[in-house]
């Protein structure tokens, strides 16, 4: 069976952290997102993958390359412009489909997650003889979702995309994890940026056609929002769901990359991660719930909490964060204070003593400067 890993979104959820990399590149424990999907189709027995690619395709295609490293086979359907989740997989027609012989195929966000059962997810679509199955997964507030109402046997009755607060007929959301039959190509638009949850859901509805949903049992979470980017982090550390953690477990919770050092007089509050070749110096605290991305510095006396600090970033002596986002290659200087929700994009300096307030977000290459308070 072949995978289609939908990977050429903006992430504009996301920004400012997806100014300078695409969405399936943001590191989720130190690992690009698409990695950790790659892994789960691997798990369960995909080889064969495909990505359609957009968005600062380069940084993709250099990382991943064909896959062999990986443990697949990956090919990339490059986009000239969007063409919108169903007008992407018609263009990777050829890629996913020979034209001969069974054509079943799976297709998964490249934002996502999950631990999902796939096998299972096939399992129920080849039992119901289904052209398309959409796994599921009940949710609180479904207006950010497309919604589907299915009867007792799992046959989709009724989609809504995004619909209203207190409109929703449902609290099943799409989660973007599906199983198409070849046919599936038939029902898409060849015009325009045709979407599944806006264009072709409604209309297999309407015509009747064998198209079901399955509730997931398993983990799943949108990671294209900054609140569930940092949700999913806690919920890795805290065991919530399956994902290859990279690094050695030295005791409960805390995880160690190859090559990172840590002074015997530093405090690492668990659950947390110290990515390869870090360097934690004396007096630091880091955790509970915070990644230390590849290759960063951390500087003596420095408070790290509830935090994801992705690569090569050094933080000064005595600095702060708390509950907050710093992308790669930064530099907060001494006693710099990073507050609740704030996100820092690449490249960006903070200057001794520079605070930034609750919720602000910061674009990449940009500088606080000394004593100045940001809101």
């Amino acid at each position: 069976m072949k995978a289609m890993v939908m990977a050429a979104g903006v992430g504009s959820r996301l920004e400012p952290l997806t100014v300078n990399v695409p969405k399936p590149m943001v590191p989720v424990v130190t690992r690009p997102a698409m990695e950790h999907i790659l892994a789960l189709l691997r798990r369960h027995g995909v080889r064969e993958v495909v990505a359609n690619l957009w968005h600062l395709p380069e940084s993709i295609e250099a990382y991943f390359g064909n896959g062999a490293a990986f443990g697949v086979s990956l090919r990339y359907s490059r986009e000239e412009e969007l063409r919108g989740t169903a007008g992407g997989v018609l263009a990777a027609k050829s890629l996913l489909w020979s034209g001969a012989g069974e054509g079943t195929f799976l297709l998964v966000a490249g934002d996502a997650l999950t631990c999902a059962d796939l096998s299972r997810l096939v399992e129920f679509h080849r039992e119901k003889k289904a052209l398309v199955t959409i796994g599921l997964k009940p949710v609180r507030d479904p207006s950010r979702f497309g919604v589907v109402v299915a009867d007792d046997d799992g046959r989709v009755l009724e989609f809504q995309e995004k619909p209203k607060r207190g409109e929703a007929r449902s609290n099943l959301a799409n989660t973007m994890i599906y199983v198409f039959e070849p046919e599936i190509f038939d029902h898409i638009p060849t015009e325009g940026a045709p979407d599944f949850g806006k264009d072709v859901f409604p209309r297999l509805v309407r015509e009747g056609a064998s198209f079901y949903g399955l509730v997931l049992d398993e983990y799943w979470c949108d990671i294209g929002t900054l609140s569930h980017y940092r949700l999913a982090h806690r919920d890795i550390l805290a065991g919530a769901v399956h994902v290859d953690i990279p690094g050695r477990e030295v005791s409960p919770g805390v995880w160690i990359g190859e090559g990172a050092e840590v002074h015997r007089a530093a405090t690492l509050l668990a659950p947390v991660l110290i990515g390869r070749g870090a360097k934690v110096g004396p007096g630091v605290q880091v955790g509970p719930y915070s990644v230390i991305g590849d290759n960063c510095v951390v500087d003596e006396g420095a408070r790290i909490y509830q935090s994801v600090v992705w690569n090569n970033t050094r933080v000064g002596r005595e600095a702060t964060l708390k509950d907050c986002v710093v992308g790669s290659e930064c530099y907060l200087e001494r006693g710099a204070s990073l507050g609740e929700g704030v996100v820092l994009s690449d490249e960006c300096v903070v200057e001794e003593g520079g605070v930034v307030k609750r919720n602000v977000k910061i674009g990449p290459r940009r500088t606080v400067k000394r004593k100045v308070a940001v809101w």
